[in-house]
């Protein structure tokens, strides 16, 4: 009775969420790679900045004027600070400081700190962003400055800080809290106008290191109001809607109507095209009131797209070349691959902004904050510029705008020179396989193909659509549409010195590793569908880091480095049973998608050495790390028994492929021996355990998919019916808790889970809960597949390649 009150209250709110216009935690917009990757994170695309998926802001801007009334659609003028006391992003500043505990009165405006050190900011332990290197517990920092007025309101404190930190002005605390933010917030000083004081002041901190890295920068700006917010009204938004490749958007603008389009041409199966870094975005406008009027459409490009932080010196110009008008912008210092880490932006290559030359538009090039009164009063000088946080401004004429429509197109496209550092490597994209290949090149290519590359887009959205909705329902689909860009743009595409693809992954905020093994796992369904090419690439660089000679374990590795440098494993710790089982179930897959072992026989030798450990050490695991982790070690992992496995039997499946017989039945018979030793010492009653003999315990069993889906037959189905009845009692208003420790899980692996159900009625109710959290999740970035099932917050990461995993279903029905 419980269940059935739950799936009806379940099927309420699905379709209070059908009723509404789709609704995603972040819209996609520009989607190519972990670097060029624009979002809007508000329901109304004019309701915020549009950002980069790390949340740094990246803005567009979009404007029509229509009858000389402006109506802003496209971004917003957002928020903007003038340094009071600089931060090191903005500009170089000494302090003192000291790493022993001073005298009580150390934050005081008089006190003595000529003993302490001098040092640059900012501080930590990283030295590709720290000038002062700081690796103790504590550290106590002073800033004297000197004020020459103190009349100042809308006072913020910029502060980035890891971990636990107290602020004070003049001796008077201002700020205090316990945790850590990776990049700067603004805190607002209430206090300002009565601590401020003209002539000398003193900012001091301390901060406290409590785990993980450390780092400090703070200074104080002061808030600006916006520039002619008044001139430029509201559109009103009637629509967005998300599909595959593309994300669509419609606005009333008095008396014209505007359809906005963004495309970001994703399709697996045409790697070049798949790899041009080039986005569409499409306009067209037409009368809504039976009128004729007269329109002019402006879209600004912020330059933050091409730096790390907005302090970065840029160098913007324009130029023409073929039918294009051109805008180009990069950073004057150009790091090529000199940064590595999770929450950082490209400060290398070139973004770009084209248009045709036959639209007969006004390019120019402005300041952030001059750019919408440029547009408002025609001032378009333009110049070579350099500077910092500059816009790329395009106005396109639409002249007389009637009931037919008038569509016109922006392409954005960004060169990154060089994309991915392999083994001291430096590789360029795979688009510059072809040494004749430009990005101007590349442009004029994708204006040319516009039309033709549409019309693919929208057959696949719609063959997606058609095929998740077969396979799993209509919520299914719209999660699939959700994830699909986002999986594919958490990666990169390159070519190794050896002649290999390569599509490398980042781990988005989780820790920023590259080709992380365990993060390649979970994306698989989706690459296994649409292009298994993609998948080798996915495994290439793993086996070679083995077969060079490179990694020396007899069990696979975790990862090849920390994005975008390749060079080697940087986690501490591995992952053995994991990442084996992962390689072993992948090449397995990919295998039974081609119908033949070709890829399992060219890696032969390493994926023997991994069977061979896994038949070692896989069924009942000692404590050690898998992909779940962070819900803490855990010895005899039954869900990581049964990886290991199915990867034994995966083995005996390409063994088999491959004409030995001898070794297929060995194996094959060692994992369905295993099978019944499991189901005994998993035994909970109603369920099985989450480790062997824990009763009371329990947890998703996502890996058993592979039984089902590559048809293995080692598990008999009363396993999974067990654990599908068990699952439906536990779940919450956003999803089935990833195990009996927490309340939180993982999205991907509960369609792992749902896809063991054998039939649509159970498998729709796993997913109807987390089509809620799609849309009602109050975390607003690029889908987090780690959050709470009690009130859809995010618990970490987000934008990664996982959701991929929700293909999981379709990869069940292509395999039938």
């Amino acid at each position: 009775m419980k269940k059935l009150f739950l799936f009806f209250c379940l099927l309420s709110v699905y379709g209070q969420i059908l009723a509404q216009t789709e609704k995603a935690p972040a819209y996609p917009l520009i989607t190519h790679d972990p670097y060029f990757s624009i979002w809007s994170a508000n329901d109304t695309l004019n309701g915020g900045h549009t950002r980069h998926w790390t949340g740094a802001e990246q803005p567009l801007l979009g404007i029509i004027k229509v009858d000389g009334q402006a109506y802003r659609f496209l971004g917003n003028e957002g928020k903007s600070y003038q340094s009071i006391l600089p931060t090191a992003d903005e500009q170089n500043y000494s302090s003192k400081y000291t790493e022993e505990m001073p005298a009580a009165d150390w934050m005081n405006a008089g006190f003595d700190d000529r003993q302490w050190k001098t040092g640059a900011g900012a501080f930590g332990d990283n030295p590709s962003v720290a000038k002062t290197k700081w690796v103790s517990r504590d550290l106590w920092v002073r800033r004297t400055f000197t004020l020459g007025k103190t009349s100042l309101d809308n006072v913020f404190l910029k502060l980035q800080h890891d971990d636990n930190i107290s602020v004070y002005l003049n001796g008077k605390q201002v700020f205090t809290t316990k945790g850590w933010t990776a990049k700067y917030i603004y805190i607002p000083i209430r206090e300002a106008a009565h601590v401020l004081q003209a002539g000398k002041n003193v900012l001091a901190i301390h901060i406290e290191n409590t785990a993980g890295g450390q780092s400090l920068d703070a200074g104080i700006v002061r808030e600006q109001a916006p520039v002619n917010a008044a001139a430029v009204a509201k559109a009103i938004q009637q629509s967005v809607v998300v599909k595959a490749t593309q994300t669509a958007y419609r606005f009333k603008c008095g008396g014209v109507d505007l359809s906005l389009r963004f495309t970001s041409p994703l399709l697996l199966n045409n790697l070049d095209l798949l790899a041009r870094p080039v986005s569409y975005v499409d306009f067209t406008v037409q009368s809504n009131d039976g009128k004729v009027h007269t329109a002019e459409l402006y879209f600004g490009a912020s330059t933050n797209i091409a730096v790390n932080t907005p302090a970065q010196e840029v160098k913007a110009e324009q130029y023409h070349a073929g039918s294009l008008s051109l805008q180009k912008a990069g950073s004057v210092a150009q790091p090529v691959l000199a940064k590595k880490g999770d929450d950082l932006r490209i400060d290398w290559g070139y973004m770009y902004v084209a248009v045709p030359e036959s639209d007969a538009a006004k390019q120019y090039i402005t300041t952030a904050k001059a750019a919408i009164p440029s547009f408002l009063k025609k001032e378009t000088a333009t110049t070579v510029t350099t500077g910092i946080n500059l816009v790329l401004n395009t106005v396109l004429p639409l002249g007389k705008v009637g009931s037919t429509a008038k569509t016109k197109t922006i392409l954005l496209g960004y060169d990154d020179i060089y994309s991915i550092q392999y083994f001291h490597d430096n590789l360029k994209p795979w688009w510059k396989n072809d040494p004749s290949q430009t990005i101007e090149k590349q442009l004029t290519q994708a204006y040319a193909d516009h039309q033709e590359i549409l019309e693919q887009c929208t057959r696949f959205d719609d063959q997606l659509h058609t095929d998740a909705v077969a396979a799993g329902g209509e919520t299914y689909a719209q999660l699939c549409e959700l994830a699909y860009r986002q999986s594919i743009a958490a990666h990169k595409l390159v070519r190794s010195p050896q002649g290999e693809l390569l599509f490398f992954s980042k781990e988005n905020f989780s820790n920023g590793c590259i080709n992380t093994v365990d993060v390649t796992y979970p994306s698989a369904p989706l690459f296994l569908i649409y292009n298994p090419e993609l998948m080798k690439g996915m495994l290439n660089g793993i086996f070679y880091f083995s077969e060079s000679g490179k990694y020396t374990k007899p069990y696979a590795a975790h990862d090849l480095g920390t994005y975008p440098l390749a060079n080697g494993q940087v986690y501490g710790e591995g992952m053995p049973v994991e990442e084996s089982g992962n390689m072993l179930l992948l090449t397995t897959a990919i295998a039974k998608m081609e119908g033949n072992a070709d890829y399992a026989k060219k890696h032969w030798a390493t994926l023997t050495t991994w069977a061979n450990y896994l038949l070692k050490e896989g069924f009942d695991p000692a404590t050690q790390l898998c992909t779940d982790d962070f819900a803490g070690h855990l010895a005899r992992n039954a869900n990581l028994s049964v990886k290991a496995i199915l990867g034994i039997a995966g083995y005996a499946m390409l063994a088999e492929k491959l004409g030995y017989p001898d070794v297929a039945r060995r194996f094959r018979d060692s994992a369905l021996a295993m099978a019944p030793r499991w189901m005994q010492l998993a035994n909970d009653g109603d369920h099985y355990t989450l480790a062997f003999e824990k009763q009371g315990t329990w947890s998703q069993k996502y890996n058993l998919v592979w039984d089902k889906v590559l048809g293995m037959h080692i598990f008999p189905e009363s396993v999974f019916e067990k654990e599908i009845r068990y699952y439906l009692g536990k779940q919450q208003t956003y999803g089935l808790p990833l195990d009996s420790r927490r309340t939180y899980t993982k999205s991907d692996w509960i369609m792992w889970t749902a896809t063991l159900a054998n039939n649509r009625h159970d498998f729709e109710q796993f997913m109807l809960p987390l089509l809620r959290y799609a849309a009602e999740s109050p975390t607003r970035v690029p889908l987090s597949d780690w959050h709470e099932t009690t009130n859809g917050k995010q618990v970490g990461f987000q934008a990664r390649s996982v959701v991929g995993g929700y293909f999981m279903k379709m990869l069940e029905q292509k395999i039938k």
